[in-house]
């Protein structure tokens, strides 16, 4: 079943509103814990931020027709406020493209480069859907290195967010 233009801003708010959550229960965290090499597929918790929030830019950069040659590095993000500044940014520039959407663009095909250079085409609709499930997948890795930090994680799931939108009245 195809996901309609407001399907996709409802999921773009809710990883918009996830990945705040996320970087609000990583602020407990010293500097020494928040880059500590925790042996996870990206070493710490501010390399794993990092990852998702390079691959959300990067995938919007490639729907604007842009093609970056890389991902931000770990080490542009020296502190949880350097990051979460940049993601407040993409934040608004991401909103803006979703909002912006019109049924017959899920359909678009978009072409792009991978940053090694190979070309790649495919339609926006399965794109959109893969970035949210990539971020979602690597909060959850997070949440595991903050347990191991001995910090506690807050709820990013779905229906959390769901009753939270409920809960509040409607302006």
């Amino acid at each position: 079943m195809a996901m309609t233009v407001d399907d996709f801003r409802t999921l773009y708010a809710y990883n918009s509103w996830a990945n705040k959550r996320t970087l609000e229960s990583c602020a407990a965290l010293t500097p020494e814990q928040f880059t500590r090499d925790m042996g996870s597929s990206f070493r710490s918790v501010r390399d794993t931020l990092a990852h998702i929030y390079g691959a959300e830019w990067v995938w919007l950069e490639r729907w604007y027709g842009r093609v970056p040659t890389a991902l931000p590095s770990a080490g542009d993000f020296p502190d949880l406020q350097t990051l979460r500044a940049r993601w407040e940014a993409l934040d608004r520039d991401r909103l803006a493209y979703i909002d912006a959407l019109t049924p017959a663009e899920l359909q678009r095909i978009i072409k792009y480069k991978n940053t090694k250079g190979t070309p790649f085409e495919g339609q926006l609709e399965p794109m959109l859907n893969h970035v949210l499930h990539h971020s979602t997948y690597h909060r959850g890795q997070v949440v595991t290195l903050l347990r191991q930090l001995g910090a506690k994680p807050v709820d990013t799931g779905l229906i959390a967010f769901y009753r939270e939108r409920a809960a509040q009245p409607i302006a």
